[in-house]
């Protein structure tokens, strides 16, 4: 039997987003400074066996029914594939949130332990733009990583871009007539203040209806007809399809009421909304010996006090002191 993850304005998590690692190796100038952040040391991060444990536990005990491995960058977990196979053998659909650095490597031995698919950041096409964002000269590595991500079976791919006001701004058309080409879906999404300087701006935000406004000129956007649910993207067929792209208004257009995620931290905290301030410690749980049960039972009240919406357009909304690549996405 089991208890659902249920908070009190009646939404029940069965996504579990699994941080994997705080540590990245880009910089991309919307998540972190040039010099990169304090990572976490070693002691304090989760064990393979510590993670596994958890996610057990989420899947036989509070219904979740789907895990994605996030970071920092999880391909830098060294014990990643193992942890995917064990994840797997849940019965639970099992996906990564990527930069693609290093999938090349990777893709075909993540997807012989079970991973169903990955969804990959990449905010353009072009080389120096690439370079100019992530701090790194290496499009061409995050290239050769979708493709051996598809070679591998893990479709379908989908893409995550972040448009940014006086850098790529006028490249959206480009990137969706690239992602069609090579067989990738499109997902855009509006810029949250979740970067580490803490210099998010929502005047400076590409919002939802410029992404729009920037693709109609090139292209027939209609709606794409399947209900929406807890998806956040606002899906558009291209051109009739079966092309399709997605405007994840994350800002302008929150779907809290349908949030059906639960966030687990590289050290074993639970976050029950993307946008919390506050967290409810499970590792400590976990060293101090406590039971299967009443790990759920935490997880159960942290919950519980899952707020209606994240507020950001409040006026009395504070940034979450952890940067994106700390929470995971």
């Amino acid at each position: 039997m089991t208890t659902p993850l249920a908070d009190r304005f009646g939404r029940v998590a069965t996504d579990l987003r699994v941080s994997l690692t705080d540590r990245c190796n880009l910089r991309c100038n919307y998540c972190m400074p040039a010099e990169g952040l304090d990572w976490l040391p070693t002691e304090q991060t989760l064990t393979d066996d510590e993670i596994v444990r958890l996610i057990t536990i989420g899947v036989e005990r509070l219904g979740v029914r789907e895990v994605r491995f996030t970071g920092g960058e999880p391909l830098l977990r060294r014990g990643l594939v193992d942890i995917v196979g064990r994840t797997h053998a849940l019965g639970v659909e099992t996906s990564l949130t990527t930069n693609a650095l290093g999938l090349s490597r990777t893709a075909q031995a993540l997807a012989d332990a079970g991973l169903d698919r990955i969804n990959a950041s990449i905010d353009t096409v072009r080389p120096e733009t690439f370079a100019t964002i992530t701090r790194r000269d290496r499009l061409q590595d995050v290239i050769a990583g979708l493709e051996a991500a598809k070679a591998a079976g893990l479709g379908p791919i989908k893409l995550n871009a972040v448009l940014l006001r006086g850098t790529n701004d006028d490249q959206a058309a480009e990137l969706l007539r690239w992602s069609i080409e090579h067989g990738y879906e499109l997902r855009f999404i509006e810029q949250m203040p979740l970067d580490a300087q803490h210099d998010w701006s929502r005047a400076e935000m590409v919002t939802a209806d410029e992404i729009f406004d920037q693709l109609t000129p090139e292209f027939t956007l209609t709606p794409h007809g399947e209900p929406r649910g807890s998806a956040p993207a606002e899906l558009f067929d291209v051109d009739g399809g079966p092309a399709t792209v997605g405007i994840i208004a994350s800002v302008t257009r929150p779907f809290c009421g349908d949030c059906d995620r639960v966030r687990l931290t590289a050290d074993g905290q639970v976050r029950n909304c993307l946008f919390a301030r506050e967290e409810s410690d499970l590792r400590g749980a976990l060293r101090s010996g406590a039971t299967d049960e009443e790990i759920a039972g935490r997880w159960v009240v942290a919950m519980r006090g899952k707020r209606a919406g994240h507020g950001i357009d409040d006026v009395t909304f504070l940034q979450p002191d952890r940067p994106m690549s700390a929470i995971g996405g």
